[in-house]
């Protein structure tokens, strides 16, 4: 196992909307740095998380229906070879390898920067609804019909857990990402 937790950098150029990162950052650390700008990449729902497994693993997101997965917002990546060199993979150069690392990279070489295209964005619309177990049918019947309609800026989830108060639940997440005059009626 390596450790990569101390390559936290990041740089982002907001003119070309880039971000610059290392792979010990934590997607709630990237967000902060690219929500200065107002610009955004897809990352996973939970601010914690390593953004390199994340990304290396495909990355879905609360943006994914609007920007695409995290993968898919990978310009460029550093890594170190199993021989030792230190190579940058992109569409333009090593581009097998590069391909290799978008969703599927988990084995292929040690990552330790990656290069992300930004998007810009405003303010989003989330929250989460909890519904008893035993209306968790009607929630996920809900969750059904609303996904099939709705648009690219809406991403949803329904999840199994455990409410507040102990009780096994059914909740249903969304997070809107369009204009903010069109969020209330979604």
């Amino acid at each position: 196992m390596i450790d990569l937790a101390g390559l936290k950098t990041i740089a982002i150029d907001p003119a070309a909307r880039i971000a610059r990162a290392g792979t010990g950052l934590r997607l709630g650390e990237l967000d902060r740095a690219t929500a200065e700008h107002g610009l955004a990449t897809t990352l996973g729902v939970n601010t914690d998380t390593g953004i390199a497994g994340l990304t290396l693993g495909g990355g879905y997101g609360w943006l994914a229906g609007r920007f695409g997965l995290a993968c898919d917002n990978l310009l460029s990546a550093e890594v170190v070879t199993a021989d030792g060199q230190l190579i940058t993979v992109s569409p333009q150069e090593n581009t097998d390898l590069y391909w290799g690392l978008r969703g599927a990279g988990a084995n292929l070489a040690v990552v330790t920067r990656l290069d992300y295209r930004l998007h810009p964005l405003g303010h989003v619309l989330g929250g989460m609804v909890l519904y008893p177990i035993n209306h968790g049918r009607a929630g996920l019947g809900l969750l059904d019909d609303f996904s099939d309609a709705c648009p690219d800026e809406v991403s949803m989830v329904g999840l199994l857990l455990t409410a507040p108060d102990g009780a096994p639940a059914v909740a249903i997440a969304a997070c809107y990402s369009g204009p903010p005059d069109k969020g209330d009626s979604m």
